[in-house]
């Protein structure tokens, strides 16, 4: 599991999305977020560790980083929470429930750690929904909806 550090002593001038450069699932959804986000800087542990002494690399490894102006560090799942907050279509509630909710914030650490632990599988899974191009996604999660229901359908049709 990741470690949460909680704030910095050399802040950024803008929020910071900090993700690890290695990552092919990583990279697809920074494209996306890039598309969505407004006033976010985004740059891979490998080109900004060094600037954050507070963030040990191993740490910069395990999950991605999300830097606010004031020095505060969100970790992991909430990194993605806050970042959502610089939406052009901000989304909260993310965020406050992983403050606020024990529960929440304990399935979304351990779904992320699944997560980061299982990224060529996540990339595949992310294909299948989305498609290859994260710049033009595809809704195909909506034909796998679609499977799903037919398939229930069709159960529940010859059990009755």
């Amino acid at each position: 599991m990741f470690q949460k550090i909680s704030r910095t002593q050399s802040p950024p001038s803008k929020p910071l999305m900090i993700w690890d450069g290695n990552c092919g699932f990583c990279a697809y959804w920074i494209q996306v977020w890039e598309r969505k986000s407004s006033g976010i800087t985004f740059k891979t542990y490998q080109e900004v560790a060094n600037q954050f002494p507070e963030i040990p690399l191993k740490e910069f490894k395990k999950a991605s980083r999300f830097i606010e102006p004031n020095g505060q560090i969100f970790s992991g799942p909430d990194s993605a929470y806050r970042s959502f907050f610089h939406f052009k279509r901000p989304l909260k509630f993310p965020h406050r429930w992983y403050q606020k909710s024990r529960s929440f914030r304990w399935m979304s650490d351990h779904a992320y750690n699944f997560m980061a632990k299982n990224r060529p599988a996540m990339m595949k899974i992310t294909h299948a929904f989305w498609g290859k191009n994260p710049k033009q996604q595809k809704p195909y999660y909506l034909i796998w909806l679609a499977l799903i229901f037919g398939i229930c359908f069709i159960g529940i049709s010859i059990l009755f």
